[in-house]
Parts: C-alpha cells; sequence; structure tokens
C-alpha cells in the first residue's frame, strides 16, 4: 500500500535558504546608512573597507578556531581568496570609482543588473533552469530597482564600471555557488573577509588611513562589521547553496527597499510614489519567487 507524504525536508531547506538570502538583502541594506555615520566621523573608504573586512576576518577565525573547523586548503583556498581579492576588491572598487562619473542612481540601477546576467552564466556554466515565473519575478526586480534608486545621469565611463561591478559580482555568486559544496560559510567567509582585507589595507595605508575620530565612528564600524557584513555575508552564502544562484540573485534586490526604507526613517528622506511603486515591484518578485520555489516541492510516494 502506498501513503502519500509531504516531502518536508527539501520543502524546509528551501525555505531557510529564502528567509538566509532575506536577511542577507535586509543586512547589506545596512551598509549605507553605517557608511554615512562612519564618512561623518571623517574616515575615508578605503580604511572604512580595511576596518570592515580585517576586523570581520579576526573575528570568523576565532570562530573557525572555536568551532574546530580546518583552514580551507588547496583549489578550494585559491577560489576562496579570488573571491575576496579579486571579486569584493574588484566590484568595490568599480563601484566606488563609478560614483565620481556618475550619480548614485545610475551606478546603483547598473549594478543592481547582476541578477540578470547571474541567469545567464547559471544557465551556462551550472544548467540551471529558468523558468517563466523566474523571468517574470526578474523583470519585476529589475524594473523595481530601477525605480526605486532614484534619477539617473552620468558619463558613459560611469556605467561601463557599474556595468563592469555588477559582472564581477555575477562571477563572484557563481564561482560561490561551486565552492559552497566544499566548505562551511565560515570557513569560505574567513578567507573571503582575510584577502579581501589584506588588498584593503595596502590600499589604505598606501593612500593615508583616516581611523574613527570618536566613539560614534567606531560603533558605525561596529554595525558596518556585525550588522552589514558578517551577518550578510555568512547568510548569503549559506542559504546560496540551498537554493541556487538566480534565486539568491534576485532575493537579494530587496536590499534597496531596506537601504530607502531606513534612509526615510533615520535622515528624513521623502519616499516618492515612484520609489514605493519600486519597492512594491520588488516585494511582488520576491513573493513570486519564493511561491514558485516552494510550489516545485512534489509529495513523495512510500
Amino acid at each position: 500500500m502506498k501513503v502519500t507524504v509531504p516531502f518536508i525536508i527539501p520543502a524546509m531547506k528551501r525555505l531557510i535558504g529564502i528567509l538566509l538570502i532575506a536577511v542577507s538583502a535586509s543586512s547589506f541594506g545596512t551598509l549605507a546608512i553605517f557608511g554615512r555615520f562612519a564618512y561623518n566621523d571623517g574616515m575615508d573608504t578605503f580604511t572604512v573597507l580595511f576596518l570592515r573586512f580585517g576586523i570581520s576576518a579576526l573575528i570568523m577565525t576565532t570562530i573557525l578556531i572555536l568551532r574546530r573547523e580546518s583552514f580551507p586548503r588547496g583549489k578550494i583556498l585559491a577560489q576562496l581568496i579570488g573571491m575576496g581579492a579579486l571579486g569584493y576588491v574588484g566590484q568595490s572598487f568599480m563601484y566606488l570609482t563609478a560614483i565620481n562619473y556618475a550619480s548614485a542612481g545610475l551606478v546603483a540601477l547598473l549594478l543592481y543588473l547582476y541578477p540578470f546576467f547571474v541567469t545567464i552564466l547559471s544557465t551556462i556554466f551550472l544548467h540551471e533552469k529558468v523558468t517563466r515565473i523566474k523571468i517574470i519575478a526578474l523583470v519585476l526586480a529589475l524594473v523595481g530597482t530601477a525605480l526605486t534608486v532614484g534619477p539617473v545621469s552620468g558619463q558613459l565611463i560611469g556605467a561601463l564600471m557599474a556595468i563592469t561591478a555588477a559582472l564581477i559580482y555575477s562571477v563572484y555568486i557563481i564561482v560561490g555557488t561551486h565552492v559552497m559544496k566544499h566548505v562551511s560559510a565560515v570557513q569560505s567567509s574567513t578567507v573571503i573577509f582575510a584577502s579581501a582585507g589584506l588588498v584593503f589595507g595596502l590600499l589604505a595605508f598606501t593612500n593615508g588611513a583616516h581611523f574613527p575620530a570618536s566613539n560614534s565612528g567606531w560603533f558605525a564600524m561596529l554595525g558596518i562589521i556585525l550588522i552589514a557584513t558578517i551577518i550578510p555575508v555568512v547568510t548569503f552564502l549559506t542559504g546560496l547553496e540551498m537554493i541556487g544562484p538566480i534565486n539568491a540573485a534576485m532575493l537579494s534586490t530587496l536590499e534597496p527597499v531596506v537601504t530607502v526604507l531606513l534612509a526615510a526613517w533615520l535622515f528624513g528622506e521623502k519616499l516618492g510614489t515612484v520609489v514605493m511603486l519600486g519597492g512594491g515591484l520588488i516585494l511582488v518578485a520576491v513573493v513570486l519567487l519564493t511561491r514558485s520555489e516552494l510550489i516545485q516541492i512534489k509529495p513523495a510516494e512510500i
């Protein structure tokens, strides 16, 4: 006699993966807020990034030792170093440089082309299936992001740098999808943070480091390290392994919504109708994607 029971484990794994990516995007969305406080305290970009990744690496190394996990080796170690020293550093450099040539809105919009690039790369290299629902969710997320990030203007070189930043981050996600099959989120985050911190440390001290001048600056850095770095990176890498690169990239478009809402709450920035519409489209995309992922779980007969 056959009895139909719910296939609970895969469903829970997908749901947990979705929630982890949502937490990651929400936490990443606080970076611009904490960053504003850090800059107001006299810090520069390279010093912020050096402290962000350097201290995060020390914290994750301590956790790695306490968990008695081994340090990655061989090919996996090399890939993780590349994700940090090339992926994070390259994406950050292109993004921050692009802002000098184009509006923040245009740069943010072009950076959020990365779900589109991830979809293409995943289809080619990882043989991921792209369903109709995923395409609809992707379009809604891209349009919503375009409306959320605000006015766009700038030079061609700024636009090209922003697109390059999106491509670099897309490759980072694709590589991370493979790497996370062999290491834990703690192992991977430790190496990524350390390699990125080393590069940004060299840049900071070469250009003249500017450390926090007051307690408020250090509190801002603490927020950047814990809330906008360790939590989002660990949850993203964990969720990435659970739901795949395409879903993770699309769900990450929650980030600008969180940033806009926090800016409105803390700094009194006005939420226009267009921005609210954009945020609504992103949320609709997230709901569609979440439902489609859970619907894919079919009952198993035993």
